[in-house]
């Protein structure tokens, strides 16, 4: 259970992070999420579906109708989990594991989606790495251009890949982060991969809107995922969330609702090149 004020007990994991030991378990199943059959027949790809926020989106993806392929690093047990989740809904979900850091992955993986759910209409590029530094020395060269290998690379590979199979009406949601909109200190290359990525969103709408493909992003402040007890020491793990006015982390499940908002076209056909900063009450920067 969470402590006074939302904080978490210490824990560490190796990375990335496996669901199963974290404490208190994140609320990823959807499990009181009604669909409306907002996507109903559609195919999504999600990478980093495996887990926490891409979890909680294929979940809620195939609760709305679709069949989801997940992409994600190595953490089978979660992907499995995930799809026993999805499948569940009565909806294909295929597992797609692999670096995305790599370009030939990302290729791989649009093209294996394809051609096992039979098209493409919704991308989440969602994947995500990160690793705190105490002082900006202490950033290497090859952490910096992992780091922008995997958060922003990937989207751009994986969008590329996808654009030949994707037509009027398909959809791109990309996740952000505060990061990106404030800047942090101990997270710089994350942040700089974030404030990308929101660029990038603003610019990829306007170059697909003729070709009625919408692109949007979803920009959360803290949220509880296996990403943050594998890459924080102990007593930040405690006391993530606590700094915004709600004094809590997100779950999953509180972000997921945006991605199914930003994937219809029946709630958001004329939203494209927006950001939507879930933020837990604290006012967009800027």
């Amino acid at each position: 259970m969470t402590g006074p004020g939302g904080e978490q007990p210490r824990q560490q994991q190796r990375p990335p992070g496996v669901t199963k030991d974290m404490d208190p378990q994140p609320r990823d199943s959807m499990a009181d999420y009604e669909g409306r059959g907002l996507l109903t027949d559609k195919r999504a790809l999600i990478t980093g579906g495996d887990s926490g926020i891409g979890r909680a989106v294929a979940v809620a993806f195939a609760k709305e109708g679709a069949d989801i392929a997940i992409a994600y690093l190595n953490e089978h047990d979660d992907a499995e989990r995930t799809a026993e989740l999805v499948r569940a809904e009565g909806k294909r979900c295929v597992l797609l594991p692999g670096d995305l850091a790599g370009a030939a992955h990302c290729r791989d993986i649009v093209a294996n989606t394809v051609q096992q759910l039979g098209g493409l209409e919704i991308l989440v590029n969602n994947v995500a790495t990160q690793w705190p530094l105490d002082a900006p020395e202490d950033l290497t060269e090859e952490q910096w251009l992992h780091t922008f290998d995997v958060n922003i690379h990937s989207y751009f590979r994986v969008t590329s890949a996808a654009l030949p199979h994707l037509g009027d009406g398909a959809v791109i949601v990309n996740t952000g982060s505060v990061n990106g909109l404030r800047g942090n200190k101990s997270l710089i290359d994350y942040s700089a991969t974030k404030g990308a990525i929101h660029a990038w969103t603003f610019s990829m709408a306007q170059a697909l809107a003729s070709r009625r493909i919408r692109v949007n992003c979803v920009a959360p402040g803290p949220v509880w995922t296996p990403l943050i007890p594998s890459t924080f020491p102990p007593e930040k793990v405690k006391e993530f969330g606590l700094q915004v006015p709600f004094a809590e982390a997100a779950h999953p499940a509180d972000l997921a609702p945006s991605y199914v908002f930003l994937a219809s076209n029946r709630l958001s056909g004329y939203y494209s090149g927006e950001v939507i900063a879930a933020l837990g009450g604290e006012t967009t920067p800027g």
